[in-house]
């Protein structure tokens, strides 16, 4: 079985090949380019869990990157544990077939508790004092003093918020992914893995903060490209193979569609009230949605109004599509962890989470990056207000305060949704904005679009050989 490592450049798509990524290029023309026809929903923790089982979204259960939990009556988002994902993992797999086989999961998500033999993740600490601190989980837990000796504190304002993708105290643009390529390689000199699976998210920010189409994202594609030519460069010299993927392409953006304001204004969805502010009441709710990117799932509790609940969504301006449970089974869809309904946004469109009817009473999380206690996703915390006056100096204050032991709130973040110029989620119009998959060389007899769910099948055969059959087959 040869080594191999396998990429995951989020965001590249087919178009993006050619002079702004030069490196990447070179390896796609002297190998094998595949676009993905993507899961719905294109979102990371669906498409991850899709291409390591070989399983739609209705059988492994990641149906988004959160839902509504029916017996908790509670929304989570970024959960972690691997045993969210039902069936069996490509590693899992490869394990039992060949003696001796080891995997590294770096940064991959649902990466706790995983039976990978190698995990880094993000993980902050959270001390009773109510302070976050910053930090990584490990597997084995001497993973994590010794890579933090190595590269240092994982720069975690540079992997998500307003301050990923742009130079801040935290390190340059490219900090976070810099990072994890920089575990990867640690990892891969320490460890040596039969398969080192390693996430670097650098196209993620600016493509959303600022579209696909602005100049400035130029920069961005040399910086990926250097991180991930480096990396090619790195496992050659040591006998790795190389392939590279994508969960998603990210495609222009222009209308925020208010799925929770509809469904509210319409008496359907509750709120309740604490210290002035609003929160969603899922439990107490009619219906409601769990926004992600460009699908939201709309869970209905009184079956009785969910004729209602269509007709509204039906009406509302940039919905594409909406799935029923019958249209959920013929998709690959249908799972308790799915909505009643589930909408699909039309391409310029994205759904956001927001069901306040005034900013006054929106919930303090709303203006912080807290992507645990929001009720949905929230691209909008890639930005700082710019209504705000000399946030720097309003930023540099509240640190202080953090240091000294008095709590502080981080809010920071607008709720301007149409700031956001970039999404996904939903199957782009156009297959060159199709996630890719990239081999290391031609395989002959590999269609040039595979399904995601084939995506598994590419995988193992790559380690096993053609031969090896099963499962997940493109």
């Amino acid at each position: 079985m040869p080594r191999v490592a396998i990429l995951n450049v989020v965001g590249l798509t087919e178009g993006h090949l050619g002079p702004r990524l030069p490196r990447i290029t070179a390896y796609a023309r002297a190998g094998a380019v595949r676009r993905i026809d993507p899961v719905l929903p294109a979102v990371t923790c669906t498409a991850q869990s899709t291409y390591l089982t070989g399983l739609p979204p209705g059988s492994h259960g990641a149906v988004a990157n959160g839902w509504y939990d029916r017996g908790l009556s509670e929304v989570h988002f970024w959960k972690q544990s691997n045993h969210v994902v039902q069936g069996r993992k490509l590693w899992e797999e490869l394990r039992e077939r060949t003696p001796g086989f080891t995997c590294a999961k770096l940064f991959w998500w649902y990466n706790m508790y995983s039976s990978a033999d190698y995990s880094i993740t993000p993980r902050p600490m959270y001390p009773a004092d109510g302070r976050k601190v910053f930090d990584i989980y490990s597997w084995p837990p001497d993973l994590r003093p010794g890579v933090k000796q190595e590269l240092g504190e994982f720069p975690f304002p540079g992997f998500w918020g307003p301050a990923a993708g742009l130079p801040s105290p935290a390190g340059g643009r490219d900090c976070a992914t810099r990072w994890i390529a920089g575990s990867a390689r640690w990892v891969e000199e320490q460890h040596g893995p039969t398969l080192n699976l390693v996430y670097l998210p650098h196209l993620d920010y600016n493509l959303q903060r600022l579209g696909p189409g602005d100049p400035a994202v130029a920069r961005d594609f040399e910086e990926i490209d250097q991180i991930v030519g480096d990396l090619i460069d790195l496992f050659d010299r040591r006998g790795v193979e190389v392939i590279l993927l994508s969960e998603y392409g990210i495609t222009p953006v222009s209308r925020p569609v208010h799925v929770n304001r509809a469904l509210r204004e319409a008496g359907l969805l509750t709120v309740r009230e604490e210290l002035g502010l609003e929160l969603l009441d899922p439990g107490n709710s009619l219906a409601f949605a769990v926004a992600d990117h460009q699908v939201a799932h709309v869970y209905v509790n009184d079956p009785g109004v969910l004729p209602e609940v269509r007709r509204i969504l039906e009406a509302l301006p940039g919905v594409g599509e909406l799935l029923d449970a019958r249209e959920q089974e013929s998709r690959g869809l249908r799972h308790p962890r799915a909505g009643d309904l589930i909408a699909v946004a039309a391409p310029d469109a994205w759904f956001t989470y927001y069901y306040w009817l005034e900013d006054r009473r929106a919930p303090d999380f709303a203006r912080c990056v807290d992507i645990h206690r929001k009720p949905g996703y929230d691209p909008v915390e890639l930005f700082i207000d710019p209504a705000l006056r000399a946030p720097k100096l309003r930023i540099a204050w509240k640190l202080l305060r953090k240091a000294l032991g008095f709590r502080m709130l981080m809010d920071l973040i607008p709720l301007d949704a149409g700031l956001v110029k970039g999404s996904h989620g939903a199957r782009p119009m156009s297959p060159r904005d199709f996630p890719v998959l990239i081999l290391p060389r031609e395989v002959p007899a590999l269609p040039e679009v595979i399904p995601a769910e084939g995506v598994y099948g590419v995988l193992r055969n790559h380690l096993l050989g053609p031969a090896a059959g099963g499962r997940g087959e493109a």
